[in-house]
């Protein structure tokens, strides 16, 4: 049973602690069992799922499909849990993650509504000492965080937020009690991904909505639909060869690699390609037909002028519809949405767009919102404003490692890391889905697993060693952030200012935030330092 902290709840050590209880956390703690740990996880929400938790605003779905978005552990689960639809929304994936912690048993180490302050690092004991806002205290050896890449809602910075008499929600914090936005005047400010799936399910209620747009989206069609039977029982069948394919692909996803250059096909053969895949309704479909999409910036813009030529016919008004088409940054170097109907519902008589780049918001008032334009008077604003992604989950713990000296300030100038793991200076502290690994530009579920596989087996041996720390050597800590940097260069992701760089939270270090080297390459490098018996890292009794 799932155990709340109160305030006269007592101290006591345990081997390792996980800080999050969604995919990672889970799986973290069930590996950790198996190595006989004593362990517990400490959970700021009221219930377990992480980002399927969080994130419950309309419309919410994964965007890789559900059969490839799933833990491949366990074979069992596999076989008998039923996805519902192509693409799973989000309380079909929260079904999910509690038949996975009710089917293996995890909420008796789980501890919700609490959330962790301040971890601090004893040199002599080799001991972390984590304190919690329920007034919890808790000693562990080992602390892994699971506190997910897209967890910490990035703060919208618009003066007068306060000031609104009406509803406000943020999409990464949406109450659990229904919303209803029948007969309301909404806006919705933000269109990634989370704006890109709400838009259409609110248009569909609300008496009108305004879109806030201050740069549009690659917005590909999902196709989503229910799975048919025999297509569930067809890769039922054939899974244990298709989780090995997902292991050992790029992305964590499987398809044939493309082979040729985009530039060395003719319009026609390009346009037919592009057509297909937009057609499929995968996420990196159009990714996947060339090779050098990402890499090159003419064969880039062939993908970037079909997906506005496909605005072009989707949307009626071509004011609207230019509005709506990227012009600014390479098609992908933002994360392309998958959507349904998002293009369609602007041809909504209701609908209407605000383009933030000729008309800025200057203040929310006590009646909406006031742009350079005028006021736009409101009954509910959504704010689809994003994340601080990939490091807002650490810093917001006031970490203290060797000397004193806190996480914050070893990444001031950015995050330093060894594989994306573990940070010099910060022992027995490890990350799943952090900064520097493959994370985000890949299935998370197949990543997720590979790093809690690596950390669990690199605890077993430093407990079969006698080893008490593990921590980062700083030159193999440097060497690693020269290789992701040289890699991210190598394509067009780092010249956009983007939640990839951290361009989006004002202040942020611009440091490209992602390994773009692929799961295959990097599951190879940790593979490699681990038979090699930990090489790049330090370790002591």
């Amino acid at each position: 049973m799932v155990t709340t902290s109160g305030p006269q709840a007592a101290a006591r050590p345990v081997d390792a602690v996980v800080v999050g209880a969604g995919l990672s956390g889970l799986y973290q703690l069930h590996r950790l069992r198996q190595l006989g740990l004593t362990a517990m996880v400490l959970e700021a929400g009221d219930d377990i799922g992480g980002t399927w938790y969080w994130n419950r605003y309309p419309g919410a779905r994964c965007d890789i499909e559900s059969m490839s978005y799933s833990y491949s552990f366990s074979p069992e689960l596999d076989q008998e849990w039923e996805w519902r639809e192509r693409y799973a929304s989000q309380p079909e994936i929260l079904r999910y993650i509690h038949h996975v912690a009710d089917r293996f048993d995890l909420r008796g180490d789980v501890m919700l509504r609490t959330r962790v302050t301040r971890a601090v690092y004893d040199q002599d004991s080799h001991l972390w000492h984590l304190s919690t806002d329920t007034g919890l205290a808790v000693t562990a050896r080992f602390v892994i965080l699971a506190t997910g890449c897209m967890s910490v809602p990035k703060d919208p910075g618009i003066p007068g937020a306060d000031s609104f008499t009406g509803a406000v929600h943020h999409t990464a914090r949406w109450p659990r009690e229904d919303v209803s936005f029948a007969g309301k005047r909404v806006a919705v400010i933000g269109t990634g991904c989370s704006g890109v799936q709400a838009i259409p399910v609110i248009a569909d209620e609300a008496a009108s909505l305004t879109v806030f747009q201050r740069t549009p989206a690659y917005v590909l069609p999902a196709h989503n639909r229910p799975l048919r039977p025999a297509e569930i029982a067809q890769l039922k069948a054939r899974y244990p060869e298709f989780r090995r394919a997902q292991r050992l692909s790029r992305g964590g996803t499987v398809f044939e690699p493309p082979t040729r250059s985009a530039l060395e096909a003719d319009e026609t053969e390009r346009t037919a390609a592009y057509e297909a895949a937009w057609d499929e309704g995968f996420l990196n479909g159009l990714l996947r037909t060339y090779t050098d999409i990402l890499t090159d910036e003419k064969a880039n813009e062939t993908v970037a002028e079909f997906v506005r030529s496909k605005i072009r016919s989707i949307v009626d008004d071509p004011a609207t519809a230019e509005l709506l088409s990227p012009r600014t940054y390479p098609f992908a170097t933002k994360r392309p949405c998958l959507g349904t109907d998002y293009y369609a519902t602007y041809n909504l008589p209701h609908v209407s767009l605000v383009d933030l780049r000729t008309t800025p918001i200057e203040t929310i008032t006590p009646r909406g919102i006031r742009t350079s334009d005028g006021e736009h008077v409101l009954d509910m604003i959504v704010f689809a404003t994003g994340f601080d992604a990939l490091t807002g989950s650490q810093l917001s713990i006031d970490i203290v490692g060797k000397g004193g000296v806190p996480l914050r300030d070893r990444w001031a100038e950015g995050p330093r890391n060894y594989l994306g793991l573990v940070t010099a200076g910060f022992p027995n502290l490890f990350t799943v889905l952090g900064p520097l690994s493959p994370s985000v530009l890949t299935n998370i579920a197949v990543s997720l697993e590979q790093q809690v596989e690596w950390i669990t087996d690199c605890i077993a041996h430093l407990r079969r060693n006698g080893i008490t720390e593990i921590d980062a050597a700083p030159d193999a800590e440097a060497d690693w952030g020269v290789h992701v940097a040289e890699v991210a260069d190598r394509t067009l992701y780092p010249v956009v200012d983007s939640w990839y760089t951290g361009a989006n939270v004002p202040g942020k270090p611009r440091v490209f935030l992602a390994y773009a080297g692929g799961l295959d390459r990097y599951r190879e490098q940790c593979d490699t330092v681990a038979r090699n018996g930990y090489t790049g890292f330090l370790l002591s009794s």
